[in-house]
């Protein structure tokens, strides 16, 4: 499998423009800019759409790793956010409240860190990831 997406920018770094755009159109030239990275624009960010794929993929990966126990999550809701410092990504922590009937606490606990440590955006991340919880049954 193989994505893409496709970043064009106009102009110096901090009075410059970007759209960015990918193969599935979710992205269609979509603005980005300095402002929306440091300062508060309202167009996306990298840093954004990278905790978008932590949170999505933290998800999905937990979902599998759940039904490999047999259990079916009624909804798994995560929040990413990603942390900037030195000009890199420093951190990344998720807030996760799952909805999983009939799963024990511990099980749960397992298959969180087994989701958090196989993610293949936790994966591809040079820092380091950290979960907070809440199990509703």
């Amino acid at each position: 499998m193989k994505s893409s997406a496709t970043a064009i920018w106009k102009g110096s770094g901090k009075e410059g423009r970007g759209a960015l755009s990918s193969d599935s159109e979710v992205l269609s030239s979509t603005p980005y800019s300095f402002s929306s990275r440091f300062g508060d624009g309202n167009d996306t960010n990298p840093e954004e759409l990278v905790a978008a794929a932590h949170a999505g993929c933290f998800c999905m990966k937990l979902s599998f790793v759940v039904g490999n126990h047999d259990y079916i999550p009624t909804e798994l809701s995560a929040k990413c956010t990603v942390t900037m410092g030195d000009g890199k990504i420093i951190g990344s922590h998720i807030e996760l409240t799952a909805n999983i009937p009939g799963i024990d606490s511990q099980l749960f606990a397992a298959s969180v860190k087994d989701a958090e440590e196989n993610c293949p955006i936790s994966a591809v991340l040079n820092c380091p990831v950290t979960i907070n919880y809440t199990l509703k049954t």
